[in-house]
């Protein structure tokens, strides 16, 4: 099942959020190595694709996991949560419709 997880981040972590990046990529990286990465991306601070100092306001991941519990676990696992990036995530099961 596709599992959605929403991250909230803390104010003024953009410093915090690029030194954990590469960390960071390389787990979805490996959730798209086997084919189970639907969409994943920064959700920015301003109307920009590049939102320079304003920075991101949090993060979404559109996934495949085994459990609602896998989900969560991958999840707390992340290097932005060690980093204090994120200050709330939620995870809920996600049903993919289109395309």
């Amino acid at each position: 099942m596709h599992y959605m997880i929403y991250a909230q981040d803390v104010e003024n972590s953009l410093d915090n959020r690029l030194k954990a990046r590469p960390a960071h990529l390389a787990r979805l990286h490996e959730l798209v190595d086997q084919g189970r990465l639907v969409i994943a991306g920064p959700t920015p601070m301003v109307d920009s694709d590049d939102p320079g100092p304003a920075g991101f306001s949090g993060s979404l991941v559109v996934a495949e996991f085994d459990s609602l519990d896998d989900a969560q676990a991958w999840a707390d696992a992340d290097p932005y949560i060690e980093a204090g990036v994120y200050e709330k995530v939620t995870v809920k099961p996600y049903k993919l419709v289109l395309p």
